[in-house]
């Protein structure tokens, strides 16, 4: 693999259900025009079944991005591979690292870790299917087993007899009981000495470091020890970070931007939500860190979040909201 396909996965923002749906990888891609977005995990029977344009429309902008598919059948993930390549996207990548109750009896995310024979089958049958890269997403473990053996032969199996080429490794196992999906990012140990075990052992293949990646310095180190970084709740609750990222991790021109340019994009975005008839509040949910840091932040949050304006224009909210920061600004800009 070149360096340049190596670029592809040098950062990305993680797959979240319920937060990384296509409002929020459009404010995202203001922050950011090289880092790699993730759907949330669409699962194959919603796309077998349910409303493709729902699940699979996408702006433009997005790009590059790659659908996450949850499954567990060969011939539907193929199908659905099949209809992420029709529908414009640049990577299918397999969930094998979700631990939450509704995924188990799906009998797909990190249950399918302990069948890595299928998992191969899974991801050669949608190789077959597409032309796109196919990934996998998944742990360093199952349960309170944290031998190194486990997760060596998943990598393996899946490299040699799938065919798969690039792994992105979520740094902490699995608890598939007694945890709920929150405390399984928290409480299973951090164990990213695992993931450079594997780059060091699987050299050929793509290997990205996902986990508790909470500022640059993280990503930075991460990125000096494996192929890849991908951050999750950082990148969404400071989005303002991304903002640094093309140039510090990708050798990119800086963004001439600022964050009111960035509300003022969000704002048209949104105008154009409500004239379709569909309530700007789906997008501005995910815009509500954007001022983090700036004296008034909190005031702004709060006028953005009030559900009496939710039949106000977003340009009315944006300007109540700007005028709840200015006694802030004016405080924080006095002469001592």
């Amino acid at each position: 693999m070149s360096d340049r396909s190596l670029d592809t996965w040098r950062l990305s923002v993680a797959p979240m259900l319920d937060w990384t749906d296509r409002h929020c990888r459009y404010f995202h891609r203001l922050l950011t025009r090289r880092t790699r977005l993730y759907t949330e995990m669409v699962s194959s029977g919603a796309l077998l079944h349910g409303d493709l344009p729902r699940h699979l429309g996408h702006d433009p902008s997005e790009h590059p991005l790659a659908l996450q598919l949850g499954g567990s059948e060969p011939a539907d993930l193929a199908h659905c591979a099949r209809l992420a390549e029709r529908w414009g996207y640049d990577e299918v990548n397999l969930n094998c690292g979700c631990p939450s109750e509704r995924v188990q009896r799906g009998a797909f995310g990190a249950c399918l870790m302990a069948e890595p024979a299928l998992v191969a089958d899974c991801v050669r049958a949608m190789r077959e299917a597409t032309s796109l890269p196919v990934s996998v997403k998944h742990r360093v473990g199952l349960g309170r087993d944290q031998s190194y053996g486990f997760v060596r032969d998943f990598v393996g199996t899946v490299a040699e007899r799938g065919g798969c080429r690039v792994f992105v490794v979520h740094a902490r196992n699995a608890w598939l009981d007694g945890l709920s999906p929150k405390e399984n990012r928290e409480v299973p140990p951090l164990r990213h000495d695992v993931v450079r075990r594997l780059k060091r052992d699987f050299p050929a293949l793509t290997i990205v470091a996902n986990g508790g990646l909470t500022s640059d310095e993280a990503i930075a180190q991460a990125l000096a020890e494996v192929d890849g970084a991908m951050v999750g709740r950082h990148a969404y609750h400071e989005p303002w970070s991304m903002t640094r990222w093309d140039v510090r991790f990708f050798g990119a021109p800086p963004l001439e931007i600022s964050r009111d340019a960035v509300e003022a994009a969000m704002v048209a975005y949104m105008t154009r939500l409500a004239a379709r008839g569909e309530p700007w509040q789906h997008a501005s949910r995910h815009m509500i860190d954007l001022r983090h840091g700036e004296p008034g932040a909190r005031r702004w949050r709060q006028v953005w979040s009030d559900a009496r304006l939710r039949h106000e224009t977003p340009a009315r909210v944006s300007a109540l909201a700007r005028a709840a920061m200015a006694p802030h600004n004016a405080v924080a800009g006095a002469a001592p």
